[in-house]
């Protein structure tokens, strides 16, 4: 069971490292047309679904296998995908409205979560 632990932290910063140097900078250079956000928008809600799921999935496995890091590391990834689901209504209302600087703010907090949730993945994977 930590074995599965360990190859769900690989999938996860796997997607987030996809995400965030590949899929993110493309969509911004490719999609000009007005489409980006509309994409974005439906993307990320998945994108944190998905994270919150292998958490999810990684702290039960690791729970299973007495791998108590992992249960915790794989719970804090979990609780971390759920904030940053949460935010994005806010942050996408903060954006069609023109606040700019709440807009930035909960950004950079979605990016933080985000961040936070490959650390705790980089750390099942390096126990």
């Amino acid at each position: 069971m930590i074995e599965l632990a360990i190859l769900l932290a690989g999938a996860s910063l796997g997607i987030i490292v996809f995400q965030s140097a590949v899929l993110a900078p493309l969509v911004f250079t490719q999609l000009k047309d007005g489409s980006s956000g509309p994409f974005l928008r439906a993307l990320f809600p998945r994108f944190f679904v998905i994270l919150g799921l292998l958490g999810l999935v990684s702290a039960i496995s690791s729970s299973l296998g007495d791998f108590d890091r992992g249960t915790l590391l794989g719970a804090i990834g979990l609780v971390l995908a759920v904030i940053a689901y949460i935010l994005i209504p806010g942050t996408n209302l903060a954006r069609d409205q023109g606040r700019k600087k709440a807009f930035k703010r909960l950004h950079l907090a979605s990016v933080l979560l985000t961040l936070g949730i490959g650390v705790s993945n980089l750390l099942v994977i390096f126990r």
